[in-house]
């Protein structure tokens, strides 16, 4: 049986950023190439406000996500960002394990509530949101960019 590990991973090293790369990739192929750039750099992924925790089977990259501060921040909010989980390993568990666990330690970094969007084009991201007890909100908080079209959550810790 494969053994699967979640550890936070610096987003600078090779397998926080293979993990995040996979994720733009999948973006770009769902929705046609777009620069996220201006809205998003890793530096936000980054400690002391941000972070990137990486699912690894048998010690290989599986998955990872993120979290980065938005809004306000005396509000301790905080955005969850780039969760993708190797094909192969879909539907097993390691997309629940890894917002869980980045639900975990957003609490433990001081966020009070965190917030997510997902596109149509990712009805398996949908499903799993509405099912691990995220909330959908019109909006996101007075600052923070969302794609016009975007399904938008909220979830307090």
């Amino acid at each position: 049986m494969p053994s699967t590990t979640i550890n936070d991973e610096p987003i600078d090293t090779s397998g926080a950023l293979s993990v995040f790369h996979a994720a733009v990739d999948e973006l770009n192929r769902r929705y046609g190439k777009h620069d996220d750039a201006p809205r998003m750099t890793l530096d936000e992924l980054m400690p002391p406000l941000g972070l990137f925790i990486v699912a690894r089977v048998d010690g290989h990259p599986a998955g990872g996500v993120g979290v980065r501060p938005i809004g306000d921040p005396a509000q301790r909010l905080g955005e969850v960002k780039r969760l993708w989980v190797r094909p192969d390993l879909r539907r097993g568990g390691v997309a629940t394990d890894l917002m869980s666990a980045i639900e975990t330690r957003a609490h433990q970094l001081g966020y009070e509530r965190l917030y997510l969007e997902t596109g149509p084009a990712q009805p398996e991201a949908l499903a799993l949101y509405v099912t691990t007890g995220w909330t959908p909100v019109e909006e996101f908080p007075p600052g923070a960019f969302t794609h016009r079209d975007s399904h938008r959550f909220t979830k307090a810790l």
